[in-house]
């Protein structure tokens, strides 16, 4: 509902949102939320939308460990074209990004692979949300 009360465009919340449920997929833990506002911003639509997506992407889904590693597993398998070995997870900060070893190992497949859901839930989040706002906001016919 806070989405739809925001004063601004369908288009542009519409794209907000569909910015927040994309970084949702990815497994930039500790980046989303700032880059979803970033990129918010470069293509000039709603940040506090893509926020406010992004952060109800990661407080809904409650099987996104399972998502990360589907991800992880099919990133791994379009890179390398074969199941990837046994990897053990853990906390991810900012020096592991940075970390060439552990990037192409783990957070490369895992961000390729979550290419998979993130684009296609992106364009169906961004129609979705616009078909609503622009119906929520169009004056209503008296009988």
């Amino acid at each position: 509902m806070t989405l739809i009360t925001i004063a601004d465009t369908p288009h542009s919340i519409a794209l907000g949102s569909a910015i927040g449920i994309f970084f949702g997929f990815t497994p930039l833990w500790s980046l989303k939320t700032l880059l979803s506002i970033v990129i918010a911003w470069i293509c000039r639509c709603n940040k506090i939308a893509a926020a406010i997506a992004v952060t109800l992407h990661d407080v809904l889904i409650f099987a996104m460990p399972a998502v990360y590693l589907a991800e992880y597993k099919l990133g791994w398998w379009t890179l390398y074209h074969h199941a990837p070995d046994r990897v053990r997870f853990g906390h991810f900060g900012l020096h592991d990004y940075l970390s060439w070893h552990l990037f192409s190992r783990i957070v490369w497949p895992a961000l390729v692979g979550s290419l998979f859901l993130a684009v296609p839930s992106a364009l169906i989040v961004y129609f979705l949300m616009r078909l609503l706002l622009s119906r929520s906001r169009a004056p209503q016919k008296m009988v």
